[in-house]
């Protein structure tokens, strides 16, 4: 007759667990009072069909919570896979002469499993994804930069000769006598252009302009004398 208060109890608290694939499982379960002899094992499943989850033979990836405890039997399952869902029970047997005999079980815990979420990859393949098309941007930028400068260099060199071979009137300064009309100014300034020869042999452009220049200081010039600008520029005929 052992007392109330010594009475053998199995507590196994949880009755669901869920985990992500990959995860550890943890189950609980403790026992108190006075302990016959005899095993306590971890079952999956209960009747013809269970399986042995802990107790005869052990698995690596199933270890105790609290190795060579006498109250506590928990367990961990390590790197959860789809085939540990199922219902585990923790059952307590007492050895008798020629075998164990169940004697008290827990109530179950229901163990299932999910699929590790793929938010957390998806938001790591944004990223990268989004460092790649910043480096593509900075990469077409640099690129374009790049052609714009040189396009600035090969216009600023192609700019330099075309400097050289235009032409811009000259101001050449000489002072006259004043004529009489303007088409006598015109006649004097242009009599010493060569006459125009024949249409095969006209391969040159003569170009004068004639704008008036500023005032400028009289130094013993007489009172009479006038001043114009003069300029014949002669290129080769397209």
């Amino acid at each position: 007759g052992a007392q109330a208060g010594q009475r053998f109890e199995l507590q196994q608290p949880q009755v669901k667990v869920s985990v992500t694939a990959g995860e550890t499982i943890s189950l609980t379960c403790t026992v108190s009072g006075i302990v016959p002899t005899g095993p306590v094992r971890w079952l999956k499943g209960w009747g013809d069909g269970n399986e042995t989850v802990y107790g005869l033979t052990c698995s690596n990836r199933v270890t105790r919570v609290v190795n060579g405890s006498d109250t506590d039997f928990s367990i961990h399952i390590r790197d959860a896979r789809p085939e540990d869902a199922g219902t585990y029970y923790c059952v307590k047997f007492r050895k008798l002469l020629t075998s164990d005999e169940l004697f008290a079980h827990g109530k179950g815990t229901e163990v299932s499993l999910h699929e590790a979420s793929p938010l957390p990859s998806v938001v790591a393949a944004a990223v990268v994804l989004g460092f790649l098309l910043l480096l593509l941007s900075l990469f077409l930028a640099l690129c374009m930069y790049r052609r714009k400068r040189r396009g600035d260099a090969d216009s600023q060199h192609l700019a330099g000769p075309a400097a050289v071979g235009s032409f811009l009137p000259i101001p050449l300064r000489c002072c006259v006598g004043t004529p009489g009309t303007p088409s006598e100014i015109l006649d004097a300034e242009t009599s010493h252009l060569p006459q125009q020869q024949s249409s095969k042999e006209d391969n040159t452009i003569h170009y004068a302009d004639l704008q008036p220049l500023p005032p400028a200081p009289q130094h013993g010039r007489s009172p009479g004398a006038a001043c114009s600008e003069y300029a014949s520029v002669r290129v080769t005929a397209k």
